[in-house]
């Protein structure tokens, strides 16, 4: 399975790049890429962000502007895998195990997308999307419709598969003990950072792997 940071976004809303934050002395991004390789997995970046080819290679988009459903078209396009692994450069706290669960979940069900809830709200950037979505995500691109739910469910719809979601809370409680880790606590495993404010509440964390 190939593996795909989202890392292309504007951070308007930050007033810096989230990317380069720092968090326990390295930046987000050095975050992501560990993660991923300590799963085993070679991440690329998806996002047009040739500044940070010293981490991961880097994908460029082939629809600039349109947000992370560029990036994850960009990514397909280039993937050598049906079904890919993308998480947003901005969840530090998201546990390692959690993402070899939902690659295991993922080539069980070979579902076309497999999409994490999390209080009943979607998680579409920490996800598994198939290749098979491609034609549609480039409709929806080229049609100028940039929502990512949007985008999947449609491209899903062209190709009649079915999406796997699932409410994260509801797993955890029906999992073994030690499956997935209590620390950090799953409050905190999609406290991305949009703001300052988010910024600043995510340092004051001590669980980083």
């Amino acid at each position: 399975m190939n593996t795909f940071i989202l890392a292309g976004g504007r951070s308007s809303r930050m007033g810096r790049d989230k990317a380069l934050l720092e968090l326990a002395g390295r930046p987000l991004i050095a975050h992501a890429v560990s993660l991923l390789c300590s799963i085993g997995l070679e991440p690329r970046i998806a996002g047009s962000r040739p500044d940070l080819v010293h981490f991961a290679y880097s994908i460029p988009d082939n629809y600039p502007g349109c947000g992370p459903l560029g990036g994850i078209e960009a990514a397909l396009t280039t993937s050598s895998s049906r079904l890919n692994l993308f998480l947003p450069v901005d969840l530090p706290l998201i546990p390692p195990a959690f993402l070899s669960w939902l690659m295991e979940r993922a080539e069980s069900t070979q579902a076309c997308a497999t999409i994490p809830y999390y209080l009943a709200r979607p998680q579409p950037l920490c996800a598994i999307y198939s290749k098979d979505l491609l034609p549609g995500l480039k409709a929806a691109l080229a049609a100028g419709s940039y929502k990512v739910m949007d985008g999947i469910y449609s491209a899903a719809a062209q190709v009649h598969q079915l999406i796997d979601t699932f409410e994260v809370e509801t797993v955890s409680a029906a999992l073994s003990p030690g499956v997935w880790p209590t620390e950090p606590p799953l409050h905190r495993w999609f406290q991305n950072i949009n703001t300052p404010a988010d910024y600043a509440m995510l340092e004051q964390s001590t669980s980083i792997h």
